[in-house]
């Protein structure tokens, strides 16, 4: 009995793979075996990007804390200090979010802490 080459499940395969790379530059969208390496490398790049993002969006946070405590005429490190002082539990996502956007309200935290 000869050997199947091209079979349904074979072809399948090979289709689901072609579909994933759809849009890659060159052969890593046509060729199987090159778009089969493709996929693997960007499937392990989303895995690890999806957790420098969150690396990265914490530095965003506390760069827009340091800018607007800076305005408020302190730094980031004795703002944050005198917030555990004050035992005033407010995480640097709502911290930054308040910066960007109430400016007000984000002096009336610092005073808080610092008082």
């Amino acid at each position: 009995m000869p050997r199947a080459k091209s079979g349904l499940i074979h072809r399948n395969k090979v289709r689901k793979v072609l579909k994933a790379t759809k849009g890659f530059r060159g052969a890593r969208s046509l060729l199987y075996r090159t778009a089969k390496d493709a996929r693997r490398k960007a499937l392990q790049n989303s895995f690890i990007h999806r957790r420098a993002k969150k690396r990265d969006m914490r530095n965003i946070w506390i760069t827009r804390i340091n800018a607007a405590a800076r305005l408020c005429g302190t730094t980031y490190s004795v703002f944050i200090h005198a917030l555990d002082k004050a035992q005033i539990k407010i995480n640097r996502k709502m911290l930054a979010e308040l910066a960007v956007s109430d400016l007000k309200t984000f002096e009336a935290v610092v005073k808080k802490a610092a008082a």
